[in-house]
């Protein structure tokens, strides 16, 4: 039987995650892909039917997470935030051992390849050594550039957008108007399975046109105003009805910076989504070209994804506090 034109067989590590899930469901539903779940021996982790799972052993030298990639034509990795350091690394020697030809790195959300939002934002620099090693490891690398995730960063608390929708209080970043480029994980799932099953090659638009190059998408490119507009069409309230204060991004950024000095998360998270939100500081990643249409991703609708974020922000979600 000839081999298919497209990517074929897929693994991920850390499909328990949030954006993980979402990237099993929507390969699975194309059913052009097998899909791998990667989980460490002895974590009790069930897989979404149809997705097999593979247990490895990250203390055996590689060997086990090797035999499990043998095989595999496209690795996607999503790491914790607490994940150990050199997780990332380890993962991409046992993938070029496996002769995994193509891999997605732990680079998740904003434009990395905008130099000085890179530079000035804290996981800046990690990223973009996570793309280097792929490129060191003699596999290609495919990056996609979603913006931060919208129902995530709306429901998470005030460090992120800047909203407490429990409180009904949100902090202006100036005057709230800066548009950014975001999208739900809903859309992070269908972008990836719509790219993974184009063809590999050929005529436009093909999976090698993203080979070594970053993938950019959304859902919305929406201001602070834009989501305090469509929470109050969610929930029935008007701005009377919030307590509205303003910061400028310039005093935000500093006041993360000397909390994350101080051991808070509340600081990283103040420090990167102030950063974002500079006024034309590289959030709005519009003009270089969305992938949108050429993936064949449908219209988000905003006040969905905002009603997803307010059942997100009343559920037990961690909040930073």
């Amino acid at each position: 039987m000839a081999q298919a034109n497209h990517i074929e067989r897929v693994a991920i590590i850390g499909f328990t995650g949030r954006l993980g899930s979402h990237f099993i469901e929507s390969l699975l539903a194309t059913g052009k892909h097998t899909v791998t779940a990667i989980t460490r021996a002895g974590g009790n982790h069930t897989v979404l039917s149809g997705a097999r799972l593979a247990e490895v052993n990250y203390d055996d030298g590689g060997d086990s997470l090797v035999a499990a990639l043998r095989g595999q034509q496209f690795l996607i990795i999503t790491l914790s935030i607490s994940a150990p350091p050199d997780t990332h690394s380890k993962i991409v020697e046992a993938a070029a051992r496996a002769g995994v030809p193509y891999i997605m790195p732990n680079i998740h959300g904003f434009d990395i390849f905008n130099d000085s939002l890179r530079e000035e934002s804290v996981p800046g620099s990690s990223h973009m050594r996570y793309k280097n090693e792929v490129e060191e490891s003699g596999a290609k690398w495919v990056v996609m550039v979603s913006g931060f995730w919208y129902e995530w960063s709306l429901a998470l608390g005030e460090p992120c957008f800047g909203f407490d929708i429990k409180n009904k209080t949100v902090t202006f970043f100036d005057d709230g108007k800066t548009a950014i480029n975001v999208s739900t994980w809903k859309r992070c799932g269908r972008a990836l399975a719509a790219l993974l099953s184009l063809p590999i090659d050929g005529a436009s638009p093909a999976f090698s046109d993203w080979i070594g190059k970053p993938l950019y998408f959304d859902s919305f490119l929406v201001s602070q105003r834009d989501m305090l507009d469509s929470l109050n069409r969610v929930l029935g309230t008007t701005d009377a009805d919030w307590t509205i204060t303003s910061e400028t991004t310039a005093q935000r950024q500093k006041d993360g910076q000397k909390e994350l000095a101080e051991g808070s998360m509340r600081g990283f998270a103040k420090l990167m989504y102030s950063r974002v939100f500079f006024p034309g500081g590289g959030g709005d990643y519009t003009g270089k070209g969305l992938a949108n249409d050429a993936l064949g991703l449908p219209k988000d609708d905003l006040d969905e994804a905002t009603k997803r974020a307010v059942e997100l922000a009343e559920s037990d979600l961690d909040h930073f506090v």
